[in-house]
């Protein structure tokens, strides 16, 4: 049995019975988008297929680096941090890569935990989408930079002074790309083999830095993918003694990373539902209403999109990246991009997001944003011609500009506690209320520089 066949328990049982599996990882997402997983045994795992498995939920109750929430709801001191209950998503079913024998399976919250649950956020949204008529299919972008560094080097520099897998500003470089060809051929050749696959990989401006575009499908398997890929192309490069960041953006002297997601939506007899021939630049009524949606909403959903500190030092003019919530055709200044073609091509490109994204909550909010303009008929703005930072925006569509704003905006919004539900509003901004409270601790070099002496 292939591992992609894998749908049920049964064909799980089954599957490691036929290949004679003695070990498996499993894997939950927590609220940062990282992979927080375990080996369990052959017998243990057969035992949760017909049972229950539980992780302790101090998953979902500390920040990306282990700190627990001093400010949190859900799970703290106070409830003694108990197990959550787990389910394993079948259809996740993989190998693990530079593994022998080892199958991967992701996994999601299930019980009261599945509420602040980032993947089970997103499948909430999509079974409005289906309740509404519609099927939703994505695909993810990612640009990282590669450094010729260690877990260990880029500590002992201070993440000073690294030295890029290459230098110099080489975008969509042959040269660059056939220089390194074999790490370029890994890459595509891992994410074959994890069915998670790269439709164009290229080098983009600055010194070291990569682009990767992964092949669109339905939105919660896109998601699943995104995931994988974030964690394992960091996997892959380590193993070679190099770093992969996803850091929105790790530097002054280059843009931000991206990491956009591009969305369709086909309706219940398969076609596409962005399509409309007899439009202007063949935009359907949905689709226009789909683009007002996620316009309207950018300001009051941004902390889901751009979820970290660092996230704002991306969304600052002329680093190709918005900082208000605009829209155009085939316009690359604005956070809303509409692709056109055929049928089967149109789509939205959401630009607002960044590489440090939690690909289910970033989704959750570009799609979510997107059905409740097609259900309230919201009507964007004139599309923008020419640049965007060129054309002022009204009050309303001016996005937060810092982390700690943005997470007052979500915690007051109707819409999002509407689509996603209160207990996640809640949670989820508490958790962005505290990063933004670790960032204010620290003492930067700007600050030193800036301070030490002239002050």
């Amino acid at each position: 049995m292939h591992v992609r066949e894998v749908r049920t328990a049964a064909d799980a049982k089954k599957i490691v019975i036929e290949r004679d599996i003695k070990t498996i990882k499993i894997a939950v997402n927590d609220v940062d988008g990282i992979l927080r997983g375990k080996y369990i045994s052959r017998d243990k795992f057969l035992s949760l297929l017909d049972g229950k498995l539980g992780f302790c939920d101090v998953i979902l109750g500390w920040d990306s680096n282990d700190t627990l929430y001093e400010n949190g709801s859900y799970t703290g001191w106070h409830t003694a941090y108990p197990d959550a209950e787990i389910q394993l998503i079948y259809d996740s079913c993989r190998e693990a890569p530079f593994e022998e024998n080892v199958l991967f399976f992701l996994a999601e919250f299930i019980g009261s935990a599945a509420a602040i649950c980032p993947r089970n956020v997103l499948k909430r949204v999509l079974e409005k989408a289906k309740g509404m008529g519609y099927g939703v299919t994505s695909a993810y972008e990612f640009e990282f930079f590669v450094f010729d560094e260690t877990p260990d080097t880029i500590r002992e520099k201070n993440y000073k002074n690294l030295k890029n897998i290459t230098p110099g500003n080489f975008g969509y470089s042959v040269l660059r790309s056939s220089v390194h060809n074999e790490l370029y051929h890994e890459m595509v050749n891992l994410c074959l083999e994890m069915d998670m696959e790269i439709e164009g990989l290229h080098t983009e401006t600055g010194p070291g830095v990569l682009e990767a575009a992964l092949r669109y499908g339905s939105a919660m398997q896109s998601a699943d993918k995104a995931t994988l890929f974030k964690t394992f192309i960091k996997v892959l490069a380590q193993r070679r003694e190099l770093i992969a960041t996803f850091m929105a953006k790790w530097s002054v002297d280059y843009p931000g990373q991206s990491g956009h997601i591009h969305i369709s939506l086909q309706n219940e007899q398969g076609g596409g539902a962005f399509y409309d021939k007899t439009k202007p630049d063949n935009i359907s009524d949905q689709m226009r209403w789909f683009i007002g949606g996620q316009q309207k909403l950018m300001p009051e959903f941004l902390s889901m999109v751009a979820c970290t500190v660092n996230s704002y030092a991306r969304l600052v003019p002329g680093q190709w990246a918005p900082t208000d919530a605009t829209w155009g055709v085939e316009n690359r200044t604005c956070a809303l991009r509409t692709i056109g073609g055929g049928e089967h091509s149109s789509r939205v490109e959401y630009r607002i997001s960044a590489s440090d994204i939690n690909p289910y909550i970033a989704g959750a909010a570009a799609i979510g944003s997107g059905l409740w303009g097609i259900e309230n008929k919201i009507e964007p703005t004139a599309p923008i011609t020419g640049n965007a930072y060129d054309h002022p925006m009204p009050a309303e569509f001016t996005l937060p500009s810092t982390l700690g704003s943005a997470a007052d905006r979500l915690r007051g919004s109707a819409a999002a506690k509407e689509l996603f539900g209160d207990m996640f509003v809640d949670h989820y901004a508490r958790t962005r209320d505290w990063e933004e409270l670790e960032s204010r601790k620290a003492v930067t070099d700007w600050q030193l520089q800036r301070y030490f002496e002239i002050i």
